[in-house]
């Protein structure tokens, strides 16, 4: 592999990382307050329909990611009611939202007519004076998502370790009974984690199809968010762990296409399970290493209703 190839792989990384690290991101604010949230699948086809739908018909790219975060919340308001207050099992009703939203999007998507159809992105912004590099100059081109990535990672960091807010929400997902009793609505404080959450996986889905793909096709996140339901037990539930963990999911997705413009012949349906291969075998690493001071948050997946309270 010569150096413009390594290069280019290197250079198209942040784009095939960028949907797993908000997924994650979003995944890790629900489930620090409690929530097991397994429709990161389903949720992100809304935010990749939303976005593109909005995208044909304003044509203004922020707009069309703002869009897809607000369906994918609306969406997620079905998932909270059942977890929240019905008490559903949250992982059916994690995964009857996937098979949901993905029924639901190929129909709407058909219906529209918004299948096939090319839109305008989001153009590369060069990170100046970095991009003028002789040779690496290209690692500092990227689209302003990219760039927009890791303030929101900064920002979620840090709401979680410095706020008073943010260390509400983590004693909800640790000890509802205890928040309960210093004055925590702990119900309301877990629905909106899981619209807030939710509202950045519709980001992650918006972004395959408004800024990396730039069209809807059914389907389109190809298994995406169930990866990022593995990198967030990678990660321990840290944001910067997790970005790290998307980074090496991205570098091996960007991977894929750089060795066919090699000319290295893989077969088809080698290609296609490397990802699930890679995360089968970081879930055996986590599983192996596990170790007493986990930082999986003590209730999650728990329903908590006040009148059980102990």
């Amino acid at each position: 592999m010569d150096g413009s190839i390594v290069l280019n792989w290197l250079a198209s990384t942040p784009d095939f990382a960028v949907p797993y690290a908000l997924a994650a991101l979003g995944l890790i604010i629900c489930e620090r307050a409690g929530v097991l949230s397994l429709g990161a699948e389903g949720l992100m086809l809304v935010g990749a329909l939303a976005g593109i739908g909005a995208q044909i018909m304003l044509g203004q790219p922020f707009v069309s990611l703002l869009m897809a975060m607000v369906a994918a919340s609306l969406v997620s308001v079905l998932f909270a009611v059942m977890v929240i207050w019905l008490r559903v099992n949250q992982v059916i009703a994690g995964l009857a939202l996937v098979f949901f939203c993905q029924g639901l999007t190929a129909l709407v998507g058909s219906m529209a007519d918004w299948t096939n159809h090319a839109t305008e992105g989001i153009g590369a912004m060069a990170l100046w004076p970095l991009s003028m590099l002789p040779g690496v100059g290209r690692l500092f081109q990227q689209n302003a998502m990219v760039w927009l990535t890791l303030p929101i990672f900064g920002a979620v960091a840090w709401f979680f370790a410095r706020t008073s807010t943010g260390l509400r929400l983590r004693a909800v997902g640790e000890n509802p009974q205890a928040a309960d009793a210093a004055g925590i609505r702990v119900t309301a404080w877990r629905f909106v984690a899981v619209l807030a959450g939710s509202a950045l996986v519709g980001l992650a889905g918006a972004y395959i199809s408004v800024v990396s793909t730039k069209l809807w096709i059914a389907g389109m996140t190809g298994g995406r968010g169930w990866i990022a339901v593995g990198l967030v037990i990678f990660a321990r539930w840290s944001p910067w762990k997790a970005l790290v963990g998307a980074l090496l999911f991205g570098c091996i997705e960007a991977l894929i296409p750089q060795l066919a413009a090699a000319g290295v012949q893989l077969p088809q349906y080698f290609v296609m399970m490397t990802p699930y291969a890679v995360t089968l075998g970081v879930m055996i690493w986590v599983a192996l290493g596990k170790r007493s001071g986990d930082d999986e948050p003590g209730a999650l997946g728990q329903p908590y209703v006040r009148e059980e309270r102990r």
